[in-house]
């Protein structure tokens, strides 16, 4: 599904070049769930965009899908993004004019979708806010306003789903209900998983993980460069 091979990325500081990934390289099959992990500034959320067609890389080359994203220009990589990939950030990213069935619908309705508000209206069901479907952002509280978004990922049916630090913004209570959702629909769906974090009960629910150390890759005892750690079963989803 993912395949990025030797990617670099270096940006210009009044200091000089800064290398913030160094050579890079990993597959991720269909799927499959990853966790990429490393300290503050090694460089995870910059591979996370750059797998997702988000940013560019200074050299290397990144297959999502069968699309060549290294070779696309913007607009490409978008088109590459809105037919197979998802997203899920730690501030949410809602629209605050529009109510959580709104938030879901809007993404369905750019890429034509049939029955769009029917359609949301199933994926909130699913991630348990029926009953909170017209209500605005600031009316949820973060827990929510995460579900919110985790329907609005899954709505469109992506065959990838990238979540930078999805439970950094959430109590660990609530944190722990939304892993355990995400993952269901993993199972559920066959969505390969993409995740940036820092927290290792999240990282440790992955079957594979990476770990970045100053935009390197650390070897790891396994054959891949994305080691390691297989999970018999998926957790299944609460009433979160």
């Amino acid at each position: 599904m993912i395949t990025a091979d030797n990617i670099s990325k270096i940006v210009t500081t009044s200091a000089g070049p800064l290398t913030i990934l160094d050579s890079v390289s990993l597959n991720i099959d269909a799927g499959d769930s990853l966790a990429i992990i490393g300290a503050s500034g090694s460089g995870k959320s910059t591979l996370l965009g750059i797998l997702a067609g988000l940013d560019t890389p200074t050299s290397g080359q990144v297959i999502l899908d069968q699309h060549v994203l290294t070779d696309l220009d913007e607009e490409g990589r978008a088109a590459a993004r809105a037919r197979s990939v998802g997203f899920v950030f730690q501030s949410f990213q809602l629209l605050p004019g529009l109510t959580a069935h709104e938030n879901v619908m809007l993404p369905l309705e750019l890429l034509n979708q049939g029955h769009p508000g029917e359609l949301a209206r199933e994926w909130l069901e699913r991630v348990g806010l029926s009953s909170r479907a017209e209500h605005y952002p600031k009316q949820l509280s973060g827990g929510e306003q995460q579900r919110v978004a985790i329907a609005r990922a899954f709505a469109s049916n992506p065959k990838v789903l990238f979540a930078d630090e999805p439970t950094g913004n959430l109590d660990t209570h609530t944190g722990a209900k939304i892993i355990e959702l995400l993952f269901e629909l993993n199972l559920t769906n066959q969505t390969t998983l993409v995740l940036v974090t820092h927290e290792a009960r999240l990282a440790e629910q992955c079957r594979r993980q990476l770990v970045l150390d100053g935009g390197c890759v650390v070897p790891s005892t396994g054959t891949s460069t994305a080691s390691a750690t297989h999970q018999s079963t998926a957790p299944s989803a609460p009433g979160v």
